[in-house]
């Protein structure tokens, strides 16, 4: 009886000590980066028909707006959304071609919007949410009844909505399976849709009932260069459909085969990209083009558009605008060779620099072409690296030489491109102790098996292994001086679209010296969930936080509470674990590099509203910075919905542990 008594007292034990330290109070260091994404130029004309220019952005700290250009100075009367928190991308947009009206359909909270700039007093009109369940607009074009047809994620969802009597009318899935849906309406009645990602179609719809069929080729692996579709409303304003298999044009709910295609129609989305086929001409013969885009991607902080005339005898113009931003979300922090913050934006990836007490906030712009974000960034060799959503783009920044950016040997920031054609999420970077960066990426869209991959700076030599545990992603690594292996906490996480197959995360030993996996396993953990960071303990044992993010439980993994396991790599066995308490907040879960050694080694952790940390050589966590929770929603920690959230955890440098919320970049003192 005395034993189980004591049992019950050590299983307590966190949450007896859960709130025993004195709590610090948050320090705000400042807004590193103020820039926007899902930027386009939507040309047209006003109602007398003098040419007129308007251009969506997206930002985090204040929801999307639109800009109206005036194209003599270049200045911009500015609108912001009504729902400034909830509606803050603008991943769909037209503007209409028979009206002028800008269409907006705002991620994620799954809203249409409507900017007329014949009445500007109305400002940004929210015309409500498109469909149940919609969370993220992808495509949005009109027919010739003045019909708006919009796709959505999740579901591939269609939705016809009509601007006279403001009726949403949704059609739902477009296919069983898929969720990116891009539709296109025809002149001549016809409508048909791209399907994405796992194996992109086409379907042809009815747009009257909404039956639709798949119709055409297909692409059966994305990896293989050779298989693509284009799918495009032409000149003479039918649909077509270039393909590795043939040309085609879609009549009703059939493909016909054609021997020539038009040129795309000025003034129609790309289906499946972000961007105009062709920029429309406005009145006068004007044309406009970003200048400063993020390099073609409709992200950073554009400040300049060229105004080209069709008429080679009228000069060209440079327009600066003077657009005023709220902030953009920081993606990742970590500690530079030179002592201080580096990391990146959250849409737009944006390079940042940051005094460790906020004194200096350095805006270091565009350092790679992934416009996202940075996932994870170290420093080698008085350098900082960074990898970069989409594609795990490599790039490196040298604190001691002037900003150059581009891809040449002498660029300052240089992209150094990908490592591997699959490797898409960068989930964790580590450099090893023979000079070699080492990255483990979640995988490409719609593909199951993410990569570890390793670039050697110096020499410029690389290599990549897929999958090195079948089916699953690498989400942290860490190296073991003892063993000079590299250990790596495995997830189940897939491709965004593709569906988990299996629940149940891993461990893999990977040995550097040949350059392949020694182990993989559970270390005797019952139910294994993802492995999000990992953290030396001291005399050859590691900790590892393991949970699930929302990211993987809204591809279809079930909901599970983070815990704490103390483990032996050596011997391969489970030294401990234990559940973190409920009041920590499992709703809140973060995860990424939540567990950061601090003074003595003492090792901390953080969920997305509290701080804690772990007496040593044990699985018992003590509470010592929470704030009170809000109600969440699927994606919350895009918004950064509370000001207390933890959105982002930094390093603990000195007795400060450093973190972001939202926009802001903020510390708090440690207790002693």
């Amino acid at each position: 009886m005395a034993k189980r008594l004591v049992f019950l007292i050590l299983l307590a034990l966190p949450l007896l000590k859960a709130g025993a330290a004195e709590m610090s109070e948050a320090r705000d260091l400042g807004i590193p980066i103020k820039g926007v994404s899902w930027v386009r130029l939507h040309a047209g004309k006003t109602a007398d028909g003098a040419p007129s220019l308007l251009a969506t952005m997206s930002q985090t700290n204040g929801g999307l707006f639109v800009i109206d250009i005036d194209l003599d100075t270049g200045h911009c009367t500015q609108f912001a959304v009504q729902d400034r928190k909830n509606s803050s991308f603008s991943t769909a947009t037209f503007r209409s071609l028979q009206t002028g009206i800008l269409y907006i359909g705002s991620a994620w909270d799954g809203h249409l919007h409507q900017f007329d700039p014949a009445r500007p007093g109305k400002g940004i009109e929210d015309l409500g949410p498109i469909a149940k369940g919609v969370t993220f607009p992808t495509g949005i074009n009109e027919s010739q009844d003045g019909a708006i047809w919009i796709g959505s994620y999740p579901g591939a969802n269609l939705t016809k909505f009509e601007p006279k009597s403001k009726i949403f009318t949704s059609f739902g899935r477009m296919d069983e399976s898929e969720q990116y849906l891009y539709p296109l309406a025809g002149d001549d009645g016809s409508l048909a849709a791209l399907v994405r990602v796992v194996r992109p179609h086409l379907v042809a719809i009815d747009p009257k009932t909404g039956v639709h069929r798949e119709v055409g080729p297909s692409i059966t692996d994305t990896l293989d260069k050779s298989q693509f579709l284009r799918f495009f409303k032409g000149t003479d304003r039918r649909l077509y459909l270039d393909s590795h298999t043939g040309k085609y044009r879609i009549e009703g709910t059939l493909l016909v085969s054609v021997k020539h295609l038009p040129e795309p129609m000025a003034g129609i989305h790309a289906a499946g990209e972000h961007r105009y086929q062709n920029p429309l001409v406005m009145p006068g013969g004007w044309q406009a083009h970003l200048m400063d885009d993020g390099g073609g991607k409709g992200s950073g902080a554009p400040r300049r558009i060229l105004l080209s005339n069709t008429d080679p005898l009228v000069a060209s113009r440079i327009l600066n605008l003077d657009w005023v931003g709220g902030g953009s979300n920081v993606h990742v922090i970590e500690l530079g060779p030179d002592g201080m913050l580096y990391g990146s934006s959250y849409l737009p990836n944006l390079l940042y620099r940051a005094s460790l007490d906020g004194s200096k906030l350095d805006h270091l712009g565009q350092h790679t072409f992934a416009a996202g974000q940075a996932y994870s960034v170290t420093s080698l060799d008085e350098k900082v690296y960074l990898a970069s959503y989409p594609q795990a783009r490599l790039s490196v920044y040298d604190p001691k030489r002037p900003l150059s950016f581009g891809i040449e040997a002498g660029d300052n920031p240089r992209d150094l491109g990908r490592l591997d054609d699959v490797g898409y999420r960068p989930n964790a970077m580590i450099a090893s102790p023979d000079g070699k960066l080492w990255i483990g990426s979640g995988p490409d869209y719609g593909l199951m098996g993410g990569t570890l991959a390793w670039y050697n700076p110096k020499t410029e030599q690389k290599a990549s292994h897929r999958a090195i545990v079948p089916d699953m992603s690498p989400s942290s690594l860490l190296w073991l001086p003892e063993s000079e292996k590299l250990l790596v906490g495995m997830s189940i996480e897939a491709g965004t679209g593709a569906t988990i197959t299996k629940f149940d995360g891993a461990f893999a030993l990977w040995d550097p010296k040949t350059d392949s996996l020694d182990w993989s396993g559970d270390f005797g953990i019952e139910g294994l969930a993802d492995v999000t960071s990992l953290a030396l303990a001291g005399d050859g044992l590691v900790y590892a936080l393991i949970g699930r993010g929302d990211h993987v439980v809204s591809a279809g993994a079930p909901e599970i509470a983070p815990r704490i396991a103390l483990i032996d790599a050596k011997s391969r066995t489970l030294v401990s674990s234990a559940w973190l308490p409920d009041e920590f907040g499992p709703l809140s879960w973060h995860g990424s590099y939540s567990l950061r050694t601090g003074p003595g080694g003492i090792v901390y952790g953080a969920t997305g509203y509290c701080i804690f940390r772990i007496e040593p050589g044990t699985c018992q966590v003590e509470r010592i910075w929470q704030r009170d929770q809000p109600e969440m929603r699927s994606g919350a920690w895009r918004t950064a919905l509370s000001p207390n959230a933890i959105d982002i955890v930094g390093p603990i440098v000195g007795n400060e542990f450093y973190f972001a919320t939202g926009w802001l970049l903020r510390s708090i003192t440690l207790p002693e």
